[in-house]
């Protein structure tokens, strides 16, 4: 199978076809006339059959002619866009950001995040994927996103993490469920409790699974749901309690709805970073990316501590930084 045609010849082709003179072409190509017939004639070579044909002073196609002229044009036309677009790429502003995140990062952080990156750079292109951690890590190899925010426990070797921040995962409950008016979750009473959770199959899941297996504790009844929402609203309705960090759910603690009432004695927490390929360089616009998700952090509640302090003020209620004791 032959390599492909020579880009330079197809272009002096293309502007011989035009100007039907082997003078003008040489002219415009900043060659020598013969420079540009020795180049036609390895073209034919190339192509394994005559394509031009001189009547006089003249230069015309053949049919074979006719036919290469029309990928020519179309072959060049692509390169010149290709070399417009590399070129726009190096400009302010423009280029482009392929991200993945989980589907609560795209609801809770990302909006803010993006609005911010949008006034920086107004033309660049976004792209989001949604997926659990290990979908963003498919991605990231398959080459569709170039970042990932996720949970850094899923990440191998082959990937950097850039830390973002840590949270703690707690129950969270009904108002008017009876951990919510005790502030404690009896270990008696976890293994008999409705679990509502968003994927069985989710890294948050099986760290929530380790977690009370060393307590000694299995996790019997679990419904699985995959939208978040759609779990806050059973939560609401007391058909079971859940387990999430506290910025998950802040709306919901800062109005009353939800409860956020700590696993254990143990912290559960999990760190959250922008995930890579290893030893590819950050461009200006991801660097700026993830500034703007640590910077966005700042605000949301993700320890016990935060949430209660968050919940306080919103109800206008003073906080005691004293977490309640943990039932037995």
């Amino acid at each position: 199978m032959k390599g492909p045609l020579d880009s330079r010849q197809l272009q002096a082709f293309a502007i011989l076809a035009r100007t039907g003179s082997f003078t003008q072409t040489a002219r415009e190509m900043f060659l020598t006339q013969s420079a540009v017939s020795h180049s036609m004639k390895a073209l034919e070579s190339d192509a394994g059959c005559r394509l031009l044909d001189r009547v006089g002073k003249k230069v015309m196609l053949t049919q074979a002619g006719e036919h290469l002229l029309k990928h020519a044009e179309i072959i060049l036309r692509e390169m010149q866009a290709a070399r417009e677009g590399i070129e726009q790429l190096g400009k302010w502003g423009r280029g482009r950001l392929r991200i993945g995140a989980t589907a609560t990062i795209c609801t809770a952080l990302l909006p803010p995040v993006l609005r911010e990156f949008k006034e920086s750079f107004p033309q660049s292109l976004i792209q989001v994927e949604p997926g659990d951690s290990r979908e963003l890590i498919l991605s990231l190899e398959r080459q569709r996103i170039d970042l990932a925010v996720m949970l850094a426990e899923a990440a191998d070797e082959r990937f950097e993490t850039i830390p973002i921040f840590t949270d703690e995962l707690m129950f969270i409950t009904s108002p008017m469920h009876s951990w919510a008016t005790d502030g404690v979750a009896p270990r008696s009473e976890i293994a008999r409790q409705n679990l509502i959770v968003y994927r069985k199959s989710s890294q948050t899941f099986r760290a929530v699974d380790d977690y009370f297996r060393t307590e000694d504790i299995v996790l019997n009844t679990i419904i699985e749901l995959g939208s978040m929402e759609a779990i806050k609203e059973l939560v609401k309705l007391g058909l079971g309690v859940s387990i999430a960090a506290p910025w998950v759910v802040q709306r919901e603690l800062e109005d009353g709805s939800l409860r956020a009432i700590p696993l254990g004695r143990r912290k559960l927490k999990r760190s959250w970073s922008v995930v890579h390929w290893r030893g590819r360089r950050l461009t200006l616009a991801e660097e700026t990316f993830v500034g703007l998700c640590r910077s966005a952090v700042e605000s949301l509640p993700r320890t016990w501590e935060q949430s209660a302090a968050s919940e306080a003020e919103a109800n206008g209620r003073p906080f005691n930084v004293v977490q309640p004791a943990i039932g037995t």
